[in-house]
């Protein structure tokens, strides 16, 4: 549990260090650049994508420490689905993407989601092959487990590693004791 709250305070971090004060800009006006930002990268990222991208979700692995063995004994840990986005880079290599995946959850029942993904990069070689991402996603996702597929907004970290155009992404949804604690991974090839 210790180790989670770290994770999760160095990914709050990370994410809150572009939120440094600018002089002469105040609540409202700040909130309102950050929203006029986000939608001029989603308008951006829908009308000028670089990638098309394939989504292959692998992995649903439930936290051992916070489960009941009776309980992941029954869950599905692979989810079995696709998806399908487009994305692009900027300048300093982050990513953005539009995305729409539907897969197996951990019942075996079909969970959709549709969502918005953003990563800062880091480029581990000259030749900008290797990157390593950390950012966010938001989105809606529904489950027959919670209401029958009542929809469910989100907002889960996001980690890469890739190269070229084959990126392996992670996030990691947080609960209680039997309840969430999931590490949820995928490929994504861009083309």
């Amino acid at each position: 549990m210790q180790r989670i709250r770290m994770v999760l305070i160095i990914v709050m971090v990370l994410l809150a260090l572009p939120a440094y004060a600018e002089p002469g800009v105040y609540g409202e006006q700040r909130i309102t650049g950050w929203w006029n930002n986000f939608t001029s990268d989603v308008s951006q990222t829908w009308n000028e994508p670089q990638n098309y991208d394939l989504y292959l979700p692998f992995l649903s692995w439930h936290a051992r420490f916070m489960y009941d063995k009776e309980k992941t004994d029954n869950y599905n840990e692979m989810p079995w689905g696709g998806g399908f986005g487009v994305s692009r880079y900027n300048e300093q290599g982050n990513w953005s993407s539009l995305y729409a995946m539907m897969f197996k959850d951990s019942h075996n029942e079909w969970q959709p989601i549709v969502g918005y993904g953003w990563e800062k990069g880091w480029y581990l070689d000259n030749a900008q092959d290797f990157r390593l991402g950390l950012g966010v996603t938001a989105g809606i996702t529904a489950r027959k487990d919670f209401a029958n597929y009542v929809p469910l907004p989100i907002i889960l970290p996001l980690f890469s590693a890739g190269y070229k155009r084959l990126n392996v992404q992670f996030t990691y949804i947080p609960g209680t004791y039997n309840n969430g604690n999931v590490l949820f991974a995928w490929l994504r090839y861009g083309f």
